[in-house]
């Protein structure tokens, strides 16, 4: 027997997939969108009787959070803090992840403030197994990365391979699991090689820190600079880019020497690039996850979102974790990232559209989940948000999404299930014959 069919109504509906719409509606049976737009043609073209929710506000996909660490959300203290520099910031990391910490228990809180901000799909960073299953718990979608740090070619020919197993292993499904090579500075040449193939001989997607810190290109390209000193002081002097005096290569062009920039690959942060850097990201169907409040955290020039948008690069939005961020909010670096499109001379009109695009579809696109979510388009999961806009105008609701980054979310909704609602809920529910 089919399962009912539940209209969810609301004044302003944004599929992404297609234009704002005024009195919109999705039609979900079964966890998955079988229609959505305006609302006399979504309820005009069922076939059954269907029951149904009435929402103030907008509804929207629900957003995806393209780069975070859920683990780390207990060291929130030192993403509260300022620092003047990645090398600066990192020392104040590495004192408090070397506490004790319950992993488990830390990822979950992160899991569940990632879905009172509209969030149903996450790029889930873990260095420990026990904080793999935050996502797999809450019912959230996404992909969790293992992270790969600090091997040296050495140990990880001897047990590299076996370790990395071990650990994916260890990691609940659903959802699927990726592989995380950390950043050129925390990886050998050669660890960093054989992780290309040994994802793609697992069929897994690939998310690499790049382009975060200034230093990276010098560490890269001749195995000097700031970076380069912090971890021979590290003792990691051995490392084969600065035992052997760089690559000569800048850190996106080392990526892709590689072998590491591929369509099945997302990079986080991308800050700084020039252009030649972007057109090889384009080039190679690379995404980039944008971290703007993060940066501004660490101390970090921000990212050149006008140029990544004037130019056609394939863009995401991530909070970080909140060891150097102030929330799990995307939607805050959204707003971030509009000012900064702005100050950056970034003037064409489709600004709000794009921005919202990528921390939805976009996000979805960096996972490879953009045929099942991050758009309301029928066959799509149900995976949305209900947002508390002031105005039932499409375009005025989109704008305030877009520019402030702090509207309430009134619900949370993945897999057409209810996960999160504020204690304001729906406005009234019926059931139509």
């Amino acid at each position: 027997m089919p399962s009912t069919v539940t209209v969810h109504r609301a004044p302003v509906l944004l599929p992404v997939s297609g234009p704002p719409v005024a009195d919109g509606a999705v039609a979900v049976r079964g966890g998955v969108v079988v229609a959505a737009g305006a609302h006399h043609e979504v309820v005009s073209g069922l076939e059954t009787g269907f029951e149904q929710i009435e929402w103030q506000g907008t509804i929207a996909p629900g957003l995806v959070n393209a780069h975070t660490h859920l683990q780390y959300s207990d060291m929130a203290a030192v993403g509260l803090g300022r620092y003047d520099g990645f090398e600066h910031w990192s020392h104040a990391f590495q004192e408090a992840y070397e506490r004790p910490h319950d992993w488990a228990a830390s990822a979950a809180s992160g899991a569940a403030e990632a879905l009172r901000w509209g969030t149903t799909a996450l790029a889930d960073i873990v260095t420990d197994p026990a904080a793999g299953g935050a996502l797999h718990d809450a019912g959230l979608h996404g992909i969790v990365y293992w992270e790969v740090f600090n091997w040296k070619a050495g140990r990880w020919d001897a047990e590299g391979r076996a370790r990395v197993t071990e650990a994916l292993g260890r990691i609940p499904a659903p959802p699927a699991t990726g592989l995380s090579p950390h950043a050129v500075y925390s990886l050998d040449t050669d660890v960093l090689h054989d992780l290309v193939e040994f994802a793609a001989e697992l069929g897994l997607r690939q998310h690499i820190h790049a382009a975060e810190a200034a230093s990276e290109d010098e560490f890269t390209r001749t195995g000097t600079g700031t970076l380069a000193e912090q971890w021979r002081q590290y003792g990691h002097a051995d490392l084969q880019l600065l035992a052997g005096g760089g690559s000569g290569l800048g850190a996106i062009s080392y990526l892709d020497r590689a072998g590491a920039l591929t369509p099945s690959t997302h990079l986080a942060h991308g800050i700084y690039v020039d252009a030649d850097d972007r057109a090889l990201l384009r080039r190679r169907g690379v995404t980039v996850a944008l971290c703007p409040r993060s940066n501004a955290v660490i101390g970090l020039d921000p990212p050149p979102v006008a140029a990544y948008l004037a130019e056609g690069n394939a863009l995401a939005v991530g909070t970080d974790s909140l060891s150097s961020s102030p929330s799990l909010n995307p939607l805050a670096d959204v707003a971030a990232l509009h000012l900064l499109a702005r100050a950056q001379g970034y003037r064409e009109a489709d600004l709000h559209e794009r921005l919202l695009e990528a921390v939805t579809l976009g996000g979805a696109r960096a996972l490879g989940l953009e045929g099942s979510t991050g758009h309301l388009t029928p066959g799509a999961r149900a995976d949305f948000a209900v947002f508390d806009t002031a105005s039932p105008d499409p375009l005025d609701a989109r704008a305030e999404l877009v520019e402030t980054g702090s509207t309430p979310v009134t619900a949370t909704h993945v897999d057409g299930a209810l996960l999160w609602s504020s204690t304001a809920g729906h406005a009234k529910e019926s059931t139509h014959a």
